[in-house]
C-alpha cells in the first residue's frame, strides 16, 4: 500500500489502529539517528523507531505502509507564527493557520502575543489555548507578551503567565527600547526559569526605513535599515544577558555581524539561542525585483553575504532555530506601494520545501535541519515534541524530498496568501502529518 493510498483509507476509518512505516529513512536529531528502518506508532505514541523496529513483530490490527523512497522525520516544532486571533480572524484565526502548519508539516505551533487585545493577562493565556484546543489540528503553545501591551515599558506577570501556560515572553515585532526594562525582565524572567525571545530591532536607528540599507536601495530609491539597527540591539542585549545570566533568544537574525555576536556570546558560556527566518535563508534583497511587497520583511531581507554568512550560522549551530515568521497581511495591508505597505509574509506551508533547497544545494544536511525546525525549539522551549524516541508523542510527518511542484498562491490553506515564494519551483513536500497519531494532512 503506497502513501497516499494509506492515507486515504486511514481517513476513512479513523486513526485508532497501530501504524508501522516500514522500508523508510528515518532522521531523529534527538538520537543521533539518520537509517532506513521501521516507525511503529501505537496509541498515539511512538512505540519505535529505527533500524530494528520491527525486532517485537508488527501490532495486530496494525495498518502496515510501504514507506520506501521517503523519509520520517519528528514534526516540526514553528517557534515564531502570528495568528490574528483575537482581533484580526479575517486574516487568520487558529483553525486556517493550524490547516496550513499541518500541510507544512509543522505539528506544534508557538504563536505571538501582539494580538487585539495583547496576550498579557492569564486569562488571555487562557482563552488561546482553550480556542486553540477547540479549532486547531496541531499543538499551539502560546508566548506571551513581556511587557503591558508590549510597548516596552511595563514588565508583566511573568510567573503568573508562565503557570498560565505561556512557554516564553516576547513583545513579538517590537523591540524593548529601555536596556533598564530589558535587565529586569531579564533578572525577573531568571527566577522563574523563563525564556525570553527578543525582536532585535533599535528602531530609532531602523526609522523609515523599509529595505536594507546600500546600493540595492539607493537604486531603488527606498529608505534603507542599516545592519547595525540589528546588531547594536543583539550586542546590548548579550550585554545584559552576561549581567543578568537570564535565559534569552534572539527572535530572529539576518547580518553576518550578528553570527559573530552570537558566536562569541556562546562562546562566552551565555544562555542564548537565536533563530533565522526560512525567507532570510533562502532570499536576498535582490529578490525584491520591481518592489514586490510580498518581500517586505522586518527584519528586511538582507545582501547575499549575509545570508551566506547566516547558512554557515546554521551550519555549525551558532543559529539554533528555523523560523517560518508566518505575518498573514491582507490585501488592504500589502497591495500598497512598497514602502506603505506593511511588513510580513505567510510561510507555514513553505516551511519545509524551502528549507529543503539547503540540503538540495548541500548546504547543510538533513540531520541539523531537522534539528533546527523540530528538536532545538522543542528542547529550549520544554516541549514533548522534536523528537521520534519510543514513548514520545506521535508529532512525526512523512516526506517525499524529491516530488517537484510549484507553488500556486490561491491554492494556500492560509486565509491570506501574502507569500514570497509566490510561483516558486520546490523540490520536496510533506505527504502525511500526524499529531499524537492522528492523522492531520494527506496529500493526495
Amino acid at each position: 500500500m503506497s502513501i497516499s493510498e494509506a492515507s486515504s483509507s486511514r481517513g476513512r476509518r479513523g486513526d485508532d489502529r497501530p501504524l508501522v512505516i516500514t522500508g523508510t529513512r528515518v532522521v531523529d536529531p534527538s538520537r543521533d539517528l539518520d537509517a532506513v528502518g521501521t516507525v511503529v506508532v501505537v496509541d498515539g505514541r511512538i512505540a519505535a523507531a529505527g533500524p530494528d523496529a520491527l525486532n517485537q513483530g508488527v501490532p495486530d490490527g496494525a495498518e502496515v505502509v510501504d514507506g520506501t523512497g521517503r523519509l520520517v522525520l519528528p514534526g516540526l516544532v514553528d517557534a515564531r507564527v502570528f495568528v490574528s486571533e483575537p482581533g484580526h480572524e479575517y486574516r487568520e484565526t487558529f483553525a486556517s493557520a493550524s490547516r496550513a502548519a499541518a500541510a507544512g508539516g509543522v505539528t506544534t505551533m508557538i504563536t505571538m502575543p501582539d494580538t487585539d487585545p495583547v496576550i498579557d493577562d492569564p486569562a488571555l493565556v487562557d482563552f488561546v489555548m482553550r480556542r486553540a484546543r477547540d479549532t486547531a489540528v496541531v499543538r499551539v503553545h502560546p508566548m506571551a507578551a513581556l511587557t503591558r501591551g508590549c510597548l516596552g515599558q511595563e514588565m508583566v506577570e511573568i510567573g503568573l503567565l508562565q503557570d498560565a501556560g505561556a512557554v516564553a515572553f516576547t513583545d513579538g515585532r517590537r523591540s524593548v527600547a529601555s536596556a533598564a526594562t530589558m535587565r529586569r525582565a531579564l533578572t525577573y524572567a531568571r527566577d522563574f526559569g523563563a525564556l525570553i525571545a527578543h525582536h532585535v530591532e533599535d528602531s530609532t536607528l531602523a526609522g523609515s526605513g523599509v529595505v536594507n540599507e546600500g546600493e540595492f536601495a539607493t537604486r531603488l530609491g527606498l529608505p534603507g535599515i542599516p545592519r547595525e539597527a540589528e546588531t547594536i540591539m543583539l550586542e546590548r542585549d548579550m550585554r545584559l544577558v552576561a549581567l543578568t545570566r537570564g535565559r534569552y533568544h534572539a527572535a530572529q537574525v539576518s547580518t553576518a555581524d550578528s553570527v559573530e555576536i552570537l558566536r562569541a556570546a556562546k562562546g562566552r558560556g551565555l544562555d542564548v539561542t537565536a533563530a533565522v527566518s526560512i525567507a532570510h535563508l533562502t532570499l536576498n534583497e535582490l529578490d525584491i525585483g520591481t518592489y514586490r511587497s510580498f518581500l517586505k520583511l522586518s527584519p528586511p531581507l538582507r545582501a547575499e553575504d549575509d545570508r551566506r554568512a547566516v547558512i554557515e550560522g546554521l551550519a555549525d549551530g551558532t543559529i539554533d532555530f528555523v523560523v517560518s515568521s508566518h505575518d498573514p497581511q491582507d490585501v488592504e495591508t500589502k497591495r500598497h506601494p512598497f514602502a506603505e505597505s506593511a511588513d510580513g509574509a505567510v510561510g507555514l506551508e513553505t516551511l519545509l520545501a524551502a528549507a529543503l533547497r539547503l540540503v538540495h544545494n548541500a548546504e547543510i544536511g538533513w540531520s541539523t535541519l531537522v534539528a533546527a525546525l523540530s528538536t532545538r525549539p522543542a528542547a529550549r522551549l520544554g516541549l514533548e515534541g522534536g523528537t521520534l524516541k519510543p514513548g514520545a508523542p506521535a508529532d512525526l510527518i512523512v516526506v517525499d524530498s524529491q516530488v517537484s511542484w510549484v507553488l500556486d498562491r490561491a491554492a494556500l490553506l492560509s486565509r491570506s496568501k501574502n507569500t514570497p515564494f509566490e510561483d516558486a519551483r520546490f523540490e520536496g513536500r510533506v505527504l502525511r502529518t500526524l499529531v499524537a497519531g492522528r492523522t492531520v494532512h494527506a496529500y493526495r
